[in-house]
């Protein structure tokens, strides 16, 4: 069974997720990357984790999808707040993240404050603030980077990332990590990754796909949910 929740944030604003409901006591909360939503692979990856026993819960980042907002106000402090508000309304008591891209990023830091995440797993995350420098430079050259029509940041983005660094989570993670990448991401290079790995103090998974770019094929996306549960399964 699914349901969908509006959920209020902050400044009157409210971000949609959907619910996908299993009879279990474990919890998956998914992270959707910096230019996309809650629907599509998200959908699947859900109802694939309804079927491993897991409540499963999607929602929209304020600026993205059906969730209130402009996409220039949002940055990666309200992404952080936006996933504590979903897991406070569900009451949810422990659970797993699950953080695409830039959703992997907001599960590195989230994990940082709230002792509620039991594990990370994350595809192609942004993990070292570099990953942004094509964006920051643009923005120091004409104060907006504008992706398209729909999305675009300016300089208040990058005043708030650049209160967060990487360090700060591997001085501190102690939950077990899974990394799954693409060789051939031109995006997020799978050496961040690596070096992420290797930085990280808790343990740590990384499988690296041959072939893949930061978007994953079907068949990609298909080994990546077998890979999932079968880690969350031996890591539990």
């Amino acid at each position: 069974m699914t349901e969908r929740h509006t959920i209020p944030v902050a400044d009157d604003e409210s971000v949609v997720a959907v619910h996908h409901e299993a009879d279990a006591d474990d919890w998956l909360v998914f992270c959707h990357g910096f230019l996309s939503d809650k629907s599509g692979s998200y959908e699947e990856r859900c109802e694939r984790a309804v079927v491993e026993g897991y409540n499963a819960i999607r929602f929209d980042f304020r600026g993205c999808g059906e969730s209130d907002g402009a996409f220039i106000d949002q940055n990666l402090s309200t992404r952080i707040a936006d996933l504590q508000a979903v897991v406070d309304y569900f009451e949810v008591p422990s659970y797993t993240v699950f953080g695409s891209s830039f959703g992997g990023k907001t599960a590195f830091h989230a994990a940082v404050d709230d002792d509620r995440i039991e594990a990370i797993i994350t595809r192609a995350p942004v993990t070292y603030n570099r990953a942004f420098a094509p964006a920051r430079e643009a923005v120091d050259s004409a104060g907006v980077y504008q992706y398209d029509e729909d999305y675009a940041i300016d300089e208040r983005f990058f005043e708030d990332f650049d209160t967060y660094a990487f360090a700060d989570v591997t001085e501190c993670l102690d939950v077990p990590v899974a990394v799954f990448h693409g060789r051939e991401d031109a995006s997020v290079p799978l050496s961040d990754s690596l070096e992420a790995v290797g930085e990280l103090a808790a343990d740590a998974f990384l499988q690296a796909y041959r072939g893949e770019g930061h978007r994953f094929s079907e068949s990609a996306e298909d080994r990546l949910r077998e890979q999932t549960f079968d880690w969350l399964a031996r890591t539990r």
